[in-house]
């Protein structure tokens, strides 16, 4: 049941006593990786973003000083994935019902006597929502601290193993997620399938992207045929540990400084 996560960190194995008696509530870490069930391509498996959130948990409490206490809840699967819902498999949820699923889970937690919750998110298409949810959450409750964050912000190395163009450009599906699982889940991905595809219309100096300062709303199906926005053909195992260890290390770290930081006040 725990996958990627140490048995020890995964919050479901406790007791409620356990819970109940865990001695620093106010700085346990509550962790919820948070994925997606959406197409990647005709070599990756609809999972993807959900097996890296969880894997890069997983990696980084094995990283994590024992002595902080860190535990993580089981992934989300499905996320807000509608602008795949031209490919067949893809599941999504609502904004609304994303934000009422997390939104109650949260409350759980807040109400176990729980105070700092950590949302690690693998999928591109929703920080924005728990970015509100989580301002939210501390207005309602002043001293809940939610921090939620997207796994690819993290210090990493993926830009420089994978290349400054196709990090930035290969924003789905590409050389980063395919050589990620492949380190992940090999007998998942189909490397016969993999191919390289970006999307046209944009001019070599525009101030506009696809992500990033100045974005706009699209759906896959406006940038790829495939699926694939990046060049997946380029990916390789080796690519995949690297950027996982790095990405784990990161999040060890971020983990870390969530659990020493004490809640803002005016100066």
């Amino acid at each position: 049941m725990h996958s990627y996560i140490p048995p020890e960190r995964f919050f479901p194995y406790l007791t409620w006593q356990q819970v109940a008696a865990l001695p620093d509530k106010a700085n346990t870490l509550i962790i919820q990786p948070i994925g997606a069930v959406e197409q990647h391509g005709p070599h990756l498996p609809l999972i993807v973003d959900t097996a890296i959130a969880t894997a890069v948990v997983g990696q980084a409490l094995d990283k994590l000083d024992p002595s902080i206490p860190a535990y993580a809840l089981p992934p989300l699967c499905y996320g807000k994935s509608n602008e795949h819902s031209g490919f067949a498999g893809t599941i999504t949820l609502s904004a609304q019902t994303l934000t009422a699923v997390l939104m109650e889970m949260a409350e759980s937690i807040y109400r176990a006597g729980l105070r700092k919750l950590v949302l690690v998110n693998g999928h591109g298409g929703q920080p924005q929502i728990l970015e509100v949810l989580a301002r939210d959450l501390r207005v309602k409750w002043p001293d809940f601290q939610v921090f939620p964050l997207f796994v690819w912000r993290a210090p990493h190395c993926a830009a420089q193993v994978v290349g400054s163009q196709e990090y930035e450009q290969g924003i789905h599906a590409g050389d980063v997620e395919t050589s990620v699982m492949r380190s992940l889940l090999p007998n998942q991905v189909n490397m016969a399938k993999a191919v390289r595809e970006f999307p046209v219309g944009f001019p070599p100096d525009s101030l506009l992207s696809l992500e990033g300062s100045l974005p706009m709303a699209w759906t896959m199906k406006d940038l790829s045929r495939s699926g694939v926005v990046g060049d997946a053909t380029v990916a390789t195992a080796a690519k995949g540990e690297a950027i996982l260890a790095s990405v784990s290390d990161g999040w060890a770290q971020v983990f870390q400084e969530i659990y020493a930081f004490e809640a803002l006040r005016p100066s």
